[in-house]
């Protein structure tokens, strides 16, 4: 299966627009693994593309095709470099992070809450026990 050339030119601008070159680039190709029989068993398909500099790797064996997941590969490397270089990385762990932050004050308000709940049962219980009759 082959790309347009559209699509090769369009990776390779954005290469360019990034900074990167092919040399900074290490690629390697390894047999997938899932569905795809015979190809995927006896071809290499499967691309482990590394970025030198970041040291950013991405593996890619989404096709059958080693032309196709080469292009997909690089496309996914260019988008994390992209988002590092934006701090967009950082930005998505601080989001995280502060959602996290609210789980846990909302769990603390929820145990709260169980625990006042509770207390107000024991205590409709408590009024339900028996009448004792006042001796005089």
């Amino acid at each position: 299966m082959s790309i347009s050339p559209e699509k090769e030119k369009a990776i390779l601008e954005r290469m360019t627009r990034l900074g990167i070159s092919e040399e900074d680039l290490r690629e390697t190709f390894v047999r997938s693994s899932g569905p795809g029989g015979q190809n995927v068993n006896k071809t290499s398909t499967c691309v482990h593309l590394v970025h030198l500099p970041t040291g950013l790797f991405v593996k890619c064996q989404q096709d059958r095709s080693q032309n196709v997941n080469r292009l997909l590969a690089r496309r996914l490397l260019l988008d994390r470099i992209e988002r590092l270089r934006t701090g967009q990385v950082m930005a998505e762990k601080a989001r995280i992070e502060k959602i996290r932050r609210q789980k846990k004050r909302r769990s603390k308000r929820a145990q709260e809450k169980t625990l006042e709940l509770k207390h107000r049962q024991s205590e409709k219980k408590k009024l339900r026990g028996k009448i004792e009759a006042e001796t005089p």
